[in-house]
């Protein structure tokens, strides 16, 4: 077994910005299609031997076909299915067998799958994300990624790598390199995530907010029985540095709209943090 990096604190993420059964059979994903229902700035579609054109509300993209988005820019896509994915600034990202498989070259996405879907598998370089009525978001960079989940429950794993692999619940999150072994999750305060996250703020209701709300009221239950505290624990911008700030900055976090991104296709400027009240002892 993996040894693993347990930490206790519970880190609030404001993106700018998943072994389970067999996948189902190929012709259950062969009529799932996908169209562009939001655009902010500049995003390209480039299909196959085709040359890069606007990417427009209403067009439809096929598999194969690579979605890229510009500086401080993000779209939205929307599958057959009602499968909903959210690309950041400077992403790359196709699919192949409707959302049976996701790529995601860099760059941040939220997706939603419904509970009706079939589910989804997201790769991204050496990690993957299997996802069914859940409600993520990743950050993939050839040196590290972010995963968290917003409601329900989702699988990250290492293809290739046996038993390097972890449920992740709501609340959750994980963050590393990709070609090293999975580290435990922390917790983060989806509450925050929520108010700040560009990837809720800059678009119409996602369909999951009710799922994500009752995830954010159980993080508030915990917090008054002193199970969750708030830190002032921020990892600011992209990657994964986690600093320490005096608290009025943490909580100025949250008076605060999401502002532009500060790396580009990453993450808000600032992120705050709680920790486990067991550990906080």
């Amino acid at each position: 077994m993996n040894s693993r990096n347990v930490c206790s604190l519970v880190v609030s993420i404001n993106l700018v910005v998943f072994a389970v059964g067999g996948p189902p059979s190929v012709s259950a994903w062969q009529k799932i299609e996908a169209r562009v229902t939001r655009v902010i700035q500049d995003v390209q579609l480039v299909g196959t031997n085709a040359a890069a054109r606007i990417a427009a509300v209403n067009d439809s993209v096929s598999e194969g076909t690579k979605v890229r988005t510009g500086a401080d820019s993000r779209v939205e896509l929307t599958f057959s299915d009602k499968t909903v994915t959210r690309l950041g600034a400077n992403a790359v990202f196709d699919f192949r067998d409707g959302t049976r498989n996701l790529n995601l070259e860099d760059g941040a996405l939220l997706l939603r799958v419904p509970k009706s879907a079939n589910g989804a598998r997201i790769s991204a370089g050496a990690i993957a994300v299997a996802v069914t009525g859940t409600t993520v978001v990743l950050e993939y960079h050839a040196t590290y990624y972010k995963f968290l989940v917003l409601d329900g429950t989702a699988r990250l794993y290492r293809p290739g790598h046996l038993g390097d692999s972890i449920l992740v619940k709501a609340g959750q999150m994980v963050f590393g390199q990709p070609k090293a072994a999975l580290s435990d999750p922390v917790d983060f305060d989806i509450g925050r995530f929520l108010k700040t996250s560009r990837f809720i703020t800059d678009f119409s209701p996602l369909g999951s907010e009710g799922l994500m709300a009752s995830e954010s009221h159980k993080q508030q239950r915990e917090k008054s029985k002193k199970n969750l505290i708030d830190t002032n624990l921020v990892i600011f911008g992209g990657g994964t540095v986690v600093s320490l700030v005096d608290p009025a900055q943490v909580a100025a976090i949250d008076q605060e709209k999401a502002g532009p991104s500060a790396i580009p296709g990453s993450v808000p400027p600032a992120t705050a943090a709680l920790n486990s009240g067991e550990k906080a002892k």
